[in-house]
């Protein structure tokens, strides 16, 4: 059975019969993991283990772990810093913030990977205009340049301990003050304005083999009516043919607010979302609507798709254990304490 266009949640700490049957639907290919799925290593590394155990090839296991506020499991894993650290001592130190961008990167991996989950969406590619209160210091950096500069460490540091990584969020979520999750944003500016400034990381990281990117629930007025990750302008027309991307494109949440304005159902969105190229829709904190998708979707098969979702699974599985005597991440873990903010700050979605 190959992977299919949907990527589903579970609402515990073990899978229920019915999870286990809604994920055995043709049409999913994956799973993503919450906060609200985290108890103890040994309960995390029990649920990736029964999620993968369904399928042949293996669902995909994803979670949201860039760093900061958004950093899905914290008990017993290493505390990420906030990305705009790492922007902040580039002002002072290029050579060091590269290192510790790098750094950070693998730490977060190779945690995950020591669970077998396969990815985390990271890195934010936005750039921090100083207005978006949902972006905000989650982005590296003001500069374009800075941000490639700095999230080409990143990846290179997510790829040494096998992990693929996620730009997101194509093409800029940093300009507009809205958030996605509960409102519309809509971002009034030209496309040779985007083009220049927040396209600029992307293109620099596609040339360097960016395995997949998520586009933002956010309207270009003056572009395109649509959302860009239902806008086959965004995602055709400029992802795929001007950028030359051959990577995955994951949809955003399907149940964000950003989403709502396509379509008359969760059915609807998904459909439009996959027409458009999107290679993989999440649908989110809505198991109802996760069910209207699979039932709303007759047929869908992409061998494309099939092959890019294919190479997303994680490599180099590395045993917990191990990894804790593991000199570099010894290293690691205490060179980036350092870079914490309030610990209390987490935002609990992507």
């Amino acid at each position: 059975m190959s992977l299919g266009p949907i990527m589903l949640d579970v609402d515990g700490l073990e899978l229920t019969a019915e999870d286990k049957e809604v994920l055995q639907h043709p049409l999913v290919g994956g799973v993503i993991l919450f906060t609200r799925n985290y108890q103890s290593m040994e309960q995390l590394q029990a649920l990736v283990k029964s999620i993968h155990a369904l399928r042949s090839p293996r669902l995909l296991i994803a979670v949201d772990h860039e760093g900061g506020r958004v950093q899905r499991f914290r008990e017993g894993f290493s505390r990420i810093p906030p990305m705009a650290r790492f922007g902040e001592v580039y002002e002072k130190d290029k050579k060091k913030a590269r290192s510790l961008s790098d750094l950070c990167g693998w730490m977060m991996a190779i945690e995950l990977r020591a669970i077998d989950i396969d990815f985390s969406f990271a890195p934010v590619l936005d750039l921090d205009y100083g207005v978006s209160s949902v972006i905000g210091d989650r982005a590296f950096h003001s500069h374009p340049d800075v941000v490639a500069d700095l999230t080409h460490a990143f990846i290179q540091g997510m790829h040494e301990a096998g992990m693929a990584a996620t730009g997101k969020h194509f093409p800029g979520h940093g300009f507009i003050e809205a958030d996605s999750h509960v409102a519309m944003p809509i971002d009034h500016r030209s496309y040779d304005d985007i083009y220049a400034k927040d396209i600029a990381p992307f293109r620099a990281l596609i040339k360097k083999d960016l395995a997949a990117v998520m586009p933002a629930h956010v309207i270009y007025d003056n572009v395109d009516p649509n959302p860009a990750g239902f806008s086959k302008f965004w995602l055709q027309d400029v992802l795929r043919k001007r950028l030359n991307f051959q990577g995955v494109i994951f949809s955003d949440d399907l149940d964000m607010k950003g989403a709502s304005v396509v379509g008359e159902n969760y059915a609807d969105r998904a459909r439009a979302a996959l027409d458009a190229g999107v290679d993989m829709a999440l649908v989110c904190n809505n198991r109802a609507g996760a069910l209207q998708v699979l039932q709303g979707i007759k047929q869908y098969d992409d061998p494309v798709s099939h092959v890019r979702l294919a190479r997303m699974h994680g490599r180099h599985p590395m045993n917990w254990d191990k990894l804790r005597n593991n000199v570099r991440w010894r290293s690691a873990h205490e060179a980036l304490q350092k870079y914490q903010d309030d610990p209390t700050m987490e935002l609990d979605f992507g």
